[in-house]
């Protein structure tokens, strides 16, 4: 009998660590996906940059250095695969767009280019697509990293080589700041 009741404790034991295994196993995959989401709306924006650029670059010529700095940051962000730094090169990206808009801001027969406010348009919703990318990653992330580090199921992920993912965010507290664009 005490045998019997030794060999349901085991069993219990070991479908709990089935499960929990297969929870941190299906956490993982889901940060994995919604890191493909964030990948694919940076990809749509920075496919967008280059016809931007070229659109401003009409009106603008003198103001190389920014456009330079644009294409240089979208293929240094598109090479990176670490969260941490893909984030704050995302993050220079926003800001040298902001730039680029600043400079159409100068000159109203871009402003009022339908090419341009086509690109404007585009540009805003992969903003709100990356934005909304990136919640859901961070959540996903947030969910993971809870199961591997609650109690009961940290023992689970420790004997099993889970780790913590990182989070998707802006490390400088200057980059934080919204740039300053015009749409109107």
């Amino acid at each position: 009998m005490g045998l019997i009741v030794v060999a349901a404790l085991v069993v219990a034991i070991l479908l709990w660590g089935v499960s929990v295994y297969n929870g941190l196993v299906r956490r993982k995959n889901i940060v994995a996906e919604a890191w493909s989401g964030i990948e694919t709306q940076l990809k749509r924006r920075a496919d967008l940059i280059p016809n931007l650029v070229e659109t401003v670059k009409g009106y603008a010529a003198h103001e190389r250095g920014t456009f330079d700095e644009l294409a240089k940051l979208r293929s240094q962000g598109q090479a990176q695969t670490d969260v941490a730094q893909r984030a704050q090169t995302e993050a220079a990206i926003t800001a040298a767009i902001g730039k680029v808009m600043a400079v159409a801001e100068n000159y109203p027969e871009l402003k009022a280019s339908a090419n341009f406010q086509s690109l404007q348009n585009d540009l805003a919703n992969v903003e709100d697509q990356i934005q909304l990318a990136r919640r859901y990653y961070n959540g996903a992330v947030r969910d993971l990293n809870v199961m591997i580090e609650q109690f009961p199921s940290n023992l689970v992920a420790n004997n099993t080589g889970f780790k913590p993912a990182p989070f998707f965010q802006i490390e400088n507290d200057s980059d934080r700041a919204v740039p300053k664009v015009s749409f109107a």
